[in-house]
């Protein structure tokens, strides 16, 4: 994959303003975003490989609060400090919230076939709390522009994506920023 983009959200519930780029080069895929909420901002930086496995997170409030977390690929974890986080096994993604950049990554690295869906053990990062827990989605190709998104906890959305991948509505939650 190959991108060099620019992508804004405004989050409707609560109401954020989001503004990442992201940068592909066949190597590596790089990400830098903020978000900014009514409580806080928020910046985070991920490095996906090539093979769109996120490696690295760093995401920094503007409280000073900071949370790093390092991927070796594969499923296995550790944090800022080089420990070993045990619950995230099987992990290959993170879920930001609140963001819809997050939707995106295993998108991009999942082979997809039209009405069959994919369940995914996420790295999910509650940006408000800044702290991460396992969670089980589930993603289902409709067509080449929507996937069905569903959470352990029975929420559902059906997500539009552009030709890059790239989540462009999430019904309720986001919508592209002008």
């Amino acid at each position: 994959m190959i991108l060099n983009r620019m992508v804004r959200w405004r989050g409707l519930a609560p109401q954020t303003l989001e503004h990442c780029h992201v940068i592909a080069n066949g190597r590596d895929i790089r990400i830098r975003g903020v978000i900014i909420t009514p409580d806080y901002g928020l910046f985070y930086r991920l490095k996906l490989d090539e093979a769109a496995h996120l490696r690295t997170a760093r995401i920094e409030r503007t409280d000073g609060k900071v949370l790093e977390l390092f991927s070796d690929g594969a499923g296995s974890w550790s944090d800022g400090r080089a420990e070993p986080v045990s619950a995230l096994r099987g992990c290959i993604d993170i879920d930001l919230w609140p963001s819809p950049l997050t939707n995106s990554l295993p998108l991009w690295r999942s082979e997809w076939t039209e009405g069959v869906p994919q369940r995914l053990a996420m790295a999910w990062i509650d940006g408000d709390a800044l702290t991460v827990r396992r969670d089980e989605q589930i993603y289902t190709k409709r067509d080449d522009t929507h996937f069905r998104f569903q959470g352990a906890d029975g929420f559902e959305a059906m997500l539009t994506v552009d030709e890059d991948g790239l989540v462009t509505d999430y019904p309720g939650l986001f919508t592209p920023a002008d």
